[in-house]
């Protein structure tokens, strides 16, 4: 990412809302961006900054991944720090990426995953050691980790920023695949999936081919009828909203290609609801009927056969058994009905969990995520550490949106606990999902730990707009490459 590459997003951005008769300041400041001072200007000057390092606290920082977390989280505390003393560990070369984008890239928005992929070494804040290995053990009674080649590495803090595990192998006909990861070798992910209509937006790679299949599917549309099924599993995951984003941008580009009556398209959740927060949850569904899609809720994934084109669901629900005369209360019983339906086009969203090698580790917990704190973003257990991102334990919130807020708050707690302080700083549950309803039209669902929308600008929350979808395709990338990376956004 260079200034360049900003100059033309913010002229593309000019163009369109000079249609609409208003200013780029205008229009973010009724957008209420964060970093938008920074957008507005155009310049580094303008950016939003943080205070010239102001602690001259000691001590050796380790930081496990080095992705968007981990990095951002890296810059700013070079920033604070007059010493900073901040390792890295990350085994990939490329592992800085723009995640939120596979959505694009899936729908032929973005034409390239490459719009997506940046060499690691380009992104590293100057002054920061990075070593190209992972972690595999970790000792947090004495301080230590162990990398894949044995070193072993000793800590006074250690930072948890590794991100999730695609468990693509829990479901029966994907053991071949195995865990996988967002950004990395896709090879046994699409050679499973190949030319079956199977496809994934959780993978930078299986997004592109996601797009193969999509225009494969619509060419076929235009012929006959066709069921394309789009699921969410029984795990937490990031980007919540992507199994639907991938739905609807699908509805939109069968709409263009008049083909889209020939399709059924149906989502399938674990869970009971649309949305975790009832007024996105009202919103969706409206559009969902609008759009003549369907939905299925208490369904999870649970086999996919290939061959024939079938996937497999436990649905399952509860029942009142018999009543207990001493607890005054029915027995509640768990009910699972094995449900098969077939299948032109299937999206899958894996379940996920924390790496293996972390969740069940010492640091980790019996879910598998690391639990710290919901607020402070400190280890329940072991106060020199903390995590951010996708891989900590908190409600909700596995986006990069939620990062932007997190990881300020993290780099003021690790600061006051170097200084001999406690944590002050409270994350409050921020989380922003820019829900793509259509080709030109975003929902932008921002809420916090309340369970209610917390909108920071003075529109209705649950309608789908233009100036979201210019936020989306155009502004977050730079914001995120140029910005947040930077320790600044």
């Amino acid at each position: 990412m260079d200034k360049n590459e900003l100059k033309i997003a913010l002229e593309i951005v000019d163009a369109e809302i000079k249609k609409a008769g208003i200013s780029r300041r205008e229009a973010f400041k009724l957008a209420g961006l964060g970093g938008a001072a920074f957008l507005a200007g155009g310049s580094e000057a303008g950016a939003a900054t943080i205070a010239k390092a102001n602690s001259n606290a000691k001590g050796k920082i380790v930081i496990v991944g080095g992705g968007l977390a981990g990095v951002s989280t890296a810059a700013r505390l070079m920033s604070a720090l007059e010493n900073a003393d901040i390792t890295i560990i990350e085994p990939n070369t490329k592992s800085v990426s723009y995640q939120p984008g596979t959505t694009l890239v899936a729908s032929g928005v973005y034409k390239s995953k490459d719009e997506l992929i940046y060499d690691t070494k380009d992104y590293m804040p100057k002054g920061v050691k990075w070593i190209q290995e992972k972690a595999i053990e970790f000792n947090p009674d004495d301080n230590k980790l162990t990398l894949s080649n044995k070193e072993v590495i000793e800590y006074d803090y250690l930072i948890v920023a590794a991100g999730i595990t695609l468990d693509y192998g829990a479901i029966k006909g994907l053991e071949e695949i195995g865990d996988a990861y967002s950004v990395g070798d896709a090879s046994k992910i699409l050679k499973v999936f190949a030319d079956s209509g199977i496809t994934s937006v959780y993978n930078i790679d299986s997004s592109a081919h996601m797009w193969e299949q999509s225009q494969k599917f619509i060419e076929r549309a235009k012929k006959e009828k066709l069921n394309a099924v789009f699921t969410a599993p029984n795990t937490a995951v990031k980007c919540g909203g992507a199994p639907k984003k991938v739905m609807y941008l699908l509805n939109s580009r069968l709409n263009e290609a008049k083909a889209r009556e020939n399709v059924s398209l149906t989502y399938y959740d674990d869970s009971g609801k649309l949305f975790g927060v009832k007024e996105y949850a009202d919103a969706i569904e409206k559009q969902f009927i609008k759009r003549d899609m369907k939905w299925n809720f208490n369904h999870n994934l649970i086999e996919v056969d290939i061959a024939n084109k079938i996937a497999k669901f436990d649905r399952h629900w509860e029942e009142k058994g018999e009543y207990d005369e001493d607890l005054k209360e029915h027995e509640i019983l768990k009910k699972h009905q094995n449900v098969e339906v077939p299948f032109d086009f299937l999206h899958i969203t894996p379940p996920q969990k924390a790496p293996d090698e972390i969740g069940k580790s010492a640091i980790g917990s019996a879910k598998g995520w690391v639990p710290v704190n919901k607020e402070t973003l400190q280890h329940v257990k072991y106060k020199n550490i903390f995590s951010i991102g996708d891989i900590a334990a908190v409600p909700m919130g596995k986006t990069g949106g939620t990062v932007r807020k997190q990881y300020k708050v993290l780099v003021e707690n690790l600061i006051s606990v170097m200084e001999g302080k406690e944590p002050v700083s409270k994350f409050e549950g921020y989380t922003v999902c820019p829900l793509i309803t259509d080709i030109g039209q975003v929902m932008l669902a921002e809420f916090d730990w309340t369970g209610k929308p917390t909108p920071s600008f003075p529109l209705d929350p649950t309608q789908e707009r233009w100036i979201w979808w210019l936020l989306k395709v155009y502004l977050l990338k730079p914001m995120t490459m140029y910005g947040m990376l930077r320790g600044k956004a």
